[in-house]
């Protein structure tokens, strides 16, 4: 059972898994960082608050969030053909996987931002300080400790969210799991997998954790 195919075979899955949820979890930031700032300031206790825009964000926020991933995998299926040119594999399930984390990162950059001092924000207005250096030198900074905290959390959620891509052919460890464990039975491929996302899952949110102890530190 356990020859080099099965062990290959093992090993090529977490590698697209980890590619997955690095991906998307990178891409997630480069949009959930901006909504997420954009929810804090235009909040009412932000720096520029603005009813509307907040409002707006915060709606399609929470639609977002609230559709089930893998609803959401299968609606978005002619989007992802449109970017990756199919619908199934590892470079597919991006797609959805970035759909679904960002309105998650953004909730969680706008907590860690409404985390900073009041008094902290009203100095830096005090002194003149632009919005973009407000957000820059001050938000980002002060909440930076929480805001790495908050990548652990992510990543954590977006390797579950891969793995559950399986069920649909999305490739990783939880397409091995589906295909070897449940359809053919082989349960001790089904708990290795297992085993190698909670080592996964404990290894990256174990160093985010060791950063953001080194942040604090310096911090301090």
């Amino acid at each position: 059972m356990w020859d080099n195919t099965t062990i290959t075979m093992l090993l090529e899955g977490t590698r697209d898994t980890l590619y997955m949820t690095l991906v998307s979890t990178f891409f997630g930031y480069v949009l959930g960082l901006p909504l997420g700032i954009l929810l804090a300031v235009t909040d009412k206790e932000g720096i520029h608050p603005n009813a509307v825009v907040y409002k707006v964000l915060d709606v399609l926020t929470n639609i977002f969030r609230s559709i089930p991933f893998l609803i959401l995998l299968i609606l978005v299926i002619p989007l992802t053909k449109l970017i990756v040119g199919q619908s199934y594999g590892s470079s597919a399930t991006i797609v959805p996987l970035v759909i679904a984390a960002a309105p998650f990162i953004a909730r969680m950059v706008e907590s860690s931002l409404k985390e900073v001092e009041p008094g902290v924000l009203e100095a830096a207005v005090s002194m003149g300080a632009g919005t973009p250096t407000i957000i820059w030198k001050v938000l980002l900074a002060e909440a930076r400790t929480s805001l790495l905290v908050g990548v652990t959390i992510a990543v954590g959620t977006i390797l579950g969210y891969s793995a559950m891509a399986g069920t649909v052919g999305g490739g990783g460890l939880g397409d091995i799991a589906i295909r070897y464990g449940y359809y053919r039975y082989q349960t001790d491929i089904m708990i290795i997998t297992i085993v190698i996302l909670v080592v996964l899952v404990q290894i990256l949110q174990g160093l985010g954790m060791m950063l953001s102890r080194k942040l604090d530190k310096r911090k301090a």
